[in-house]
């Protein structure tokens, strides 16, 4: 296949609409979760890990300093963010008001800038030909589908609609498209980014989970309800990147 700008860009928008697969089983069961907050925030909280797991694994390949910098700069991020946000007690977003707006701007924030390694990882790949592009291409969306439910997590119990869910969730990976075509155009220049990009990913899932989801999720269930929830969650994602990584 001919690898130009606009298959890249093609290709990266596909992992983009993936993302918004993630709400599609909300629309079996939009309220299912409504009455359980805790355990929905729980249940994000233990996908975010899982992601940041793979993030991180995947990160340490390409070197362990520039990863190790990546996910400082991501706690740093959160922090900063948490911070700015904490200042403005009314806010709105969507169906949102209050904390639960500034939790899912917090959330869309980090994911959105999580896209950021994917969308350079992209179009790095494809600079390694096609069959290497397609590949990682494929996968990346595969993998984006549990980001898209985490997302999903989040919002819809919170009051939001299911399309808007998918929406947002597209949104976080708009990214992709949009820094796939620069990646592959100068590869050698974006390839020494990705282990900082993953690193940052994936520190700040990791502080978003520890700051914001697991405390929310206590507020309203025990911890024995949050830590089951949060492990069984962990375990399916992890399980589900896995066999989807093994398949791509």
């Amino acid at each position: 296949m001919d690898v130009n700008a606009f298959t890249v860009a093609v290709a990266a928008l596909i992992t983009a609409l993936a993302c918004g697969l993630g709400a599609v089983p909300f629309l079996f069961g939009p309220n299912a979760l409504r009455g359980q907050l805790g355990v929905a925030d729980a249940a994000a909280a233990g996908a975010m890990l899982a992601a940041t797991a793979v993030l991180l694994g995947e990160g340490w390949g390409y070197g362990s300093l520039p990863l190790a910098a990546g996910v400082m700069l991501g706690v740093a991020f959160i922090a900063v963010t948490e911070r700015v946000l904490a200042a403005h007690d009314e806010m709105d977003f969507g169906a949102l008001r209050g904390a639960d707006a500034r939790t899912a701007i917090t959330i869309i924030a980090v994911m959105t800038v999580h896209s950021v390694a994917e969308g350079v990882g992209v179009g790095v790949s494809f600079g390694g030909g096609s069959e290497l592009g397609i590949f990682i291409t494929a996968a990346i969306a595969i993998h984006n589908i549990p980001e898209g439910f985490a997302i999903s997590l989040v919002l819809v119990p919170r009051g939001e609609s299911v399309g808007r869910a998918a929406w947002w969730s597209i949104f976080s990976s708009l990214p992709q498209p949009l820094l796939a075509v620069p990646a592959f155009l100068f590869v050698d220049e974006f390839r020494g980014f990705l282990p900082v990009g993953l690193g940052f990913a994936g520190g700040a899932m990791a502080w978003l989970v520890a700051a914001e989801l697991i405390p929310s999720a206590r507020r309203v269930a025990s911890a024995q309800t949050v830590a089951a929830a949060l492990a069984v969650s962990f375990a399916a994602m992890l399980a589900l990147q896995m066999l989807l990584s093994r398949a791509t």
